[in-house]
């Protein structure tokens, strides 16, 4: 039992235990927290995702669905290894569970059978979604499962927990079977020896850029009410009115996600600064005025 992490520190933690953390748009705001309490926390969470494909699954887990609202966690965690913070706070991930298991992982003794779903548990626990298919089949790569062991290590290290006070889905709430593909026991036990091994005093990893999708960014800003087509979203518009902030370009309160018309006139103005003029000055972002803007304030860009 303990008070949640700050954003800054949850980060921070998982980068000194060896963590390659990859900061996805407003994830240290990103939360459920309007629908009830987040905290004490007892304890860390792993899930499988049931998805393929590494960037569709981060989005899906940044924003949930219909019947779902985002964060469905607060980290996922790709096969690459790769640990994508997608929100902070109260997320959609553990859902009712076992009173007696909440109280076994607070007091760190045996796990029983859960047979109930009666406590929240998104108030009580960090959750980690790990990208697998949960058939039983789909490999879980060394790079990954290194992953689920150091984020387990480095939250039992800040909040003084051991090992068991780490639990997979399956052992919180009765009908889940996830992770599926190895034993939260097996895992545990890696948890316990990395614990007993204070982390390396060299500098953590380089933080990992994030990385903005062109076509993407584009179709978002092709749905502005003043174009044709359908409304889109996209977590990688936040990155660009970002550095169009930065840039001095785009006032702050329009740094909203979505690449309305402040957003459009903004990147226009980026567009003429770089030299365009005419439509090729139009507030639709190219692949060279993208990567420039990225270069400069800290973005990579994928077609």
């Amino acid at each position: 039992m303990a008070t949640p992490m700050t954003p800054a520190q949850f980060a921070a933690k998982l980068r000194a235990e060896g963590v390659t953390v990859v900061e996805v748009g407003d994830w240290e705001t990103h939360n459920r927290n309007h629908m009830g309490p987040w905290g004490p926390v007892h304890g860390a969470m792993i899930h499988h995702t049931v998805t393929k494909g590494s960037a569709s699954t981060v989005e899906l887990c940044r924003k949930g669905h219909s019947a779902l609202p985002g964060p469905l966690c607060h980290g996922v965690i790709t096969k690459d290894g790769r640990v994508h913070l997608v929100g902070y706070g109260r997320a959609n991930h553990a859902g009712l569970g076992d009173p007696d298991v909440l109280r076994a992982v607070t007091n760190e003794t045996a796990l029983p059978v859960d047979n109930e779903a009666t406590v929240d548990g998104n108030r009580h626990f960090y959750g980690f979604e790990c990208e697998n298919l949960g058939d039983g089949t789909d490999p879980w790569p060394e790079a990954q499962l290194l992953a689920i062991e150091k984020v387990s290590a480095a939250i039992c290290r800040h909040h003084g927990w051991s090992e068991r006070s780490v639990i997979g889905h399956l052992e919180w709430q009765p009908g889940k079977v996830d992770p599926r593909g190895f034993t939260m026991a097996w895992m545990r036990e890696k948890v316990a020896k990395r614990l007993g091994v204070e982390p390396a005093t060299t500098a953590p990893p380089k933080p990992v850029k994030p990385v903005v999708d062109l076509s993407r960014l584009v179709a978002a800003a092709k749905s502005d009410p003043r174009r044709a087509g359908t409304p889109v979203t996209y977590s990688g518009v936040r990155i660009v009115e970002a550095a169009l902030v930065d840039a001095g370009l785009l006032a702050k309160p329009y740094s909203d996600g979505h690449f309305g018309s402040a957003t459009v006139d903004a990147y226009a103005k980026w567009q003429r600064r770089l030299g365009y003029s005419g439509t090729a000055a139009d507030g639709i972002p190219g692949m060279t005025s993208l990567k420039k803007l990225g270069a400069k304030y800290g973005f990579d860009v994928v077609a």
